[in-house]
């Protein structure tokens, strides 16, 4: 019961913060980095000892080997993100969200960003969303999937708030993925180098977005 409060909570409080971004004009790495940092340091506390199921017949390799393939699939997301984003400046609303974002970041500390994203972010939202909420889902093999699915969706609610086409897209596809990897390794360990490495490379080298002016 403890735990299923944590994951609702965490998610109620996902949505306000992005919406006190979105609507209320808070600068977002104030608000969802240290609220991501909290939420992943309760996972971590209440997280189940028993690690989720993997599907059978599936051969999972040692850290090193789970560490391989996460890093791989972080490079492989990010090269398909900057295609994407090269085709999706052609839709007029995605290339002024994205124009607009990346204007944002332009004017912050690359330095701060890094920082706040590697090591609280990410982290939160790796030891939370693939930690605890889809662990609280994964009982069995066969609610695993169930769960991987269920989670996803959860991520991308929890995000629309946002109002931003870039980060619902972002947390669409990252959060399938990264519900792959934890439902195919039985922990986190796989979509937390995926997803580090995808922000760390978002971060040090974006997407050129579109010179379009931003929705006022």
């Amino acid at each position: 019961m403890v735990v299923q409060v944590v994951v609702v909570t965490g998610v109620v409080a996902n949505m306000l913060a992005w919406r006190l971004v979105s609507v209320g004009g808070r600068d977002v790495w104030r608000t969802l980095p240290p609220l991501l940092g909290l939420l992943g340091a309760v996972a971590l506390l209440v997280l189940p000892s028993v690690a989720a199921p993997v599907p059978a017949g599936a051969n999972v390799p040692g850290a090193v080997g789970v560490l391989a393939v996460g890093a791989a699939t972080g490079i492989a997301l990010y090269l398909g993100t900057l295609l994407f984003v090269a085709v999706a400046q052609h839709v007029p609303a995605f290339a002024r969200q994205t124009a607009a974002a990346y204007r944002r970041a332009a004017t912050a500390d690359p330095r701060r960003e890094l920082v706040l994203s590697l090591l609280l972010a990410v982290p939160g939202e790796e030891f939370f969303w693939r930690g605890l909420a889809y662990r609280s889902g994964a009982e069995t093999e066969a609610s695993a999937g169930v769960a991987a699915v269920a989670v996803c969706l959860l991520y991308v609610v929890a995000n629309l708030p946002s109002r931003s086409l870039p980060i619902v897209a972002g947390a669409l596809v990252g959060g399938a993925l990264w519900g792959a990897l934890a439902w195919w390794s039985g922990g986190v360990l796989a979509s937390l180098a995926s997803h580090i490495l995808w922000t760390g490379l978002m971060l040090a080298r974006p997407p050129r977005a579109g010179h379009v002016e931003a929705e006022t």
